[in-house]
């Protein structure tokens, strides 16, 4: 009989790809990961996760939850080597990058330092953003 830890594939946090290793398995409902701090006892990390399927689930009789990314009760969960895909870190990182070119990493007061902004000078910027 084959070792189990030899033909054993590494599991990787669905959401950030980072190793699960140092975790014991099977995973308890409220383990997270080490990385992101997301749970890990998922939809979203099963094997069974089938998102074209009704309740997104391809097991029949497991129960059904409503939120895919928040620790469940499931018999049925067996944690998917292959649940992470990259393209939800992604998606969080160009969101990220929009969001700071749109308001910079830290606000400025009219002085051009960054600090506790003034409230006299912003109210009369924004007066004059209106008046053009």
């Amino acid at each position: 009989m084959p070792d189990r830890d030899a033909t054993q594939t590494v599991l990787a946090c669905y959401r950030c790809g980072g190793s699960l290793q140092s975790l014991s398995l099977p995973l308890a409902r409220l383990d997270l990961c080490p990385g992101c701090s997301v749970e890990l006892h998922v939809c979203r990390m099963c094997r069974h996760y089938a998102p074209t399927a009704p309740d997104a689930c391809d097991e029949e009789d497991a129960p059904e939850a409503r939120s895919k990314t928040t620790a469940n009760f499931c018999d049925y969960f067996d944690p998917n080597p292959q649940a992470h895909d990259g393209s939800e870190k992604r998606t969080d990182n160009e969101a990220r990058t929009r969001l700071e070119s749109l308001f910079g990493d830290e606000p400025e007061s009219s002085s051009g330092k960054t600090g506790p902004l003034d409230a006299d000078s912003d109210l009369q910027q924004a007066e004059d953003l209106f008046k053009k």
